[in-house]
């Protein structure tokens, strides 16, 4: 299956191609996963004219067409990130707030234990755990044998 280019995307559903909206998606993809404020800093590297609720504006437009999709990680704002990115689960760091990316088969197990037990069929993606990540996990260890 041809990907559509994302300027087809756009046009097939009436909207133009600007700037702003090519900044904004180049900025999601070249971030991985960022907050609107964080695609706004790097979208304002090249255009420090932009403000924030064009990048909302922006986001919105983008993800009504199916090239970007945000989850939400904590109780901060939501993150963005590219719909071609493979289906996947946020692991977020409750000491460093680091945010790592895993497969969705991750939790297959865990899928199927809950359909078994409630008859809950889940969707494993754009969803966040949290918890400790490796790094703080072993300074909290040290600190508790220390």
């Amino acid at each position: 299956m041809a990907l559509i280019p994302w300027e087809d995307r756009l046009r097939e559903q009436g909207f133009r191609i600007t700037p702003q909206r090519q900044l904004v998606l180049e900025s999601v993809n070249h971030l991985g996963h960022g907050t609107p404020e964080k695609i706004l800093s790097s979208v304002q590297e090249t255009a420090s004219g932009v403000n924030l609720s064009t990048i909302y504006r922006t986001l919105e437009v983008l993800e009504s067409v199916g090239l970007i999709t945000h989850t939400h990680i904590g109780h901060g704002a939501p993150v963005y990130h590219s719909q071609d990115q493979p289906p996947h689960i946020h692991l977020v760091c409750d000491e460093c707030a680091e945010v790592t990316s895993v497969p969705a088969a991750a939790a297959a197990e865990f899928s199927l234990d809950l359909q078994d037990a409630y008859g809950f069929s889940a969707q494993m993606t754009h969803m966040a755990v949290t918890g400790l990540c490796r790094s703080c996990t072993n300074v909290s260890e040290v600190k508790d044998h220390g």
